[in-house]
């Protein structure tokens, strides 16, 4: 019987140190791989062809949903699980939306994880309790939530990661170096970021940013 492949993707050693050691107590299971931003995590996935890739939401360079979208293109085969303390109606949506099959709230790790990875591992789908009221109620009901600001569904996902780039700090010059573009088509992006959003200054868009959750506060 071949061995489960796991990668693990959060911004904290510790949290990671931990997933580890509970998922390797289950005969079989191996963590293939460690990632402490999204960016990192795309590319490990690309290479190490997890059957299950842990994600946490809230990660420096490319946020979790993201990095979920850029995943499941280069890596198919992998069923992303998302590991978070995020439980707001519109970040289950925009899991869900982002091709997720498991969504798990850390407050319910020690309790679900490892069943979480099972069904995954069979392609099925698993949802903390909480999370499966929310998705029982609004999105199995194509119903999404209301948002205070903008839907970060208006951007496309490389806007997205110009984005969190940009409200990480990042010049023009660094976003065309970290995203493999020119800088003019980092400024054309950020044109026109700023234009789909209605935004006018780099304060917004930080604000922006961390309404819809792609960096932290």
């Amino acid at each position: 019987m071949n061995a489960l492949r796991i990668l693990l993707a959060d911004d904290h050693e510790v949290v990671r140190r931990g997933l580890r050691a509970l998922l390797e107590t289950r005969p079989g299971w191996e963590v293939v791989g460690e990632a402490a931003t999204g960016r990192e995590a795309v590319e490990m996935a690309r290479r190490l062809k997890p059957e299950v890739a842990i994600l946490d939401i809230s990660m420096p360079e490319l946020n979790g949903l993201d990095a979920t979208g850029q995943i499941l293109k280069e890596a198919p085969q992998t069923e992303v699980l998302v590991l978070t303390v995020h439980d707001s109606e519109q970040m289950v949506w925009g899991v869900l939306h982002s091709g997720a099959r498991g969504y798990v709230l850390k407050s319910d790790a020690g309790r679900d994880l490892v069943a979480a990875v099972e069904a995954l591992s069979r392609h099925k789908s698993f949802f903390s309790a909480d999370i499966s009221d929310v998705v029982l109620q609004g999105y199995l009901q194509f119903q999404q939530p209301e948002s205070s600001g903008p839907a970060p569904s208006r951007l496309t996902s490389r806007e997205r990661e110009v984005v969190q780039l940009l409200a990480e700090g990042r010049s023009n010059k660094e976003v065309a170096s970290a995203l493999g573009i020119s800088v003019k088509t980092a400024e054309t992006h950020r044109a026109n970021v700023m234009q789909k959003l209605g935004l006018h200054s780099l304060p917004e868009l930080v604000r922006y940013a961390v309404r819809n959750n792609i960096v932290e506060s």
